[in-house]
């Protein structure tokens, strides 16, 4: 299993490249995902701030799980849609292995 280091390494620049796409995008019809960008706003920000330690992402996390219906993908979005939420699952699930 991957660490958190690692999927972090692996996501972190992607999602900051499509998060704000997908909210301009889909941010009309799901109205949630402006919750998502503002969270993953939050949880980068604490990542670039914890440098190489492992920042608190907890309540974060939480928050995303509950906006999101535990990653749910809606059936109405494109791919990169349904990417950012797999990659946020993949980032959540490592933090708290």
């Amino acid at each position: 299993m991957a660490t958190f280091n690692e999927v972090k390494e692996r996501n972190l620049k992607i999602l900051e490249q499509y998060v704000p796409i997908v909210a301009r995008v889909h941010g009309g019809t799901h109205p949630e995902f402006h919750d998502v960008h503002r969270l993953f706003d939050q949880i980068n920000a604490k990542i670039k701030e914890a440098g190489l330690e492992k920042p608190e992402l907890d309540n974060e996390f939480k928050q995303l799980r509950e906006v999101t219906g535990n990653y749910t993908v809606p059936d109405d979005v494109c791919e990169s849609y349904e990417a950012v939420y797999n990659m946020l699952a993949e980032l959540d699930k490592a933090y708290h292995a």
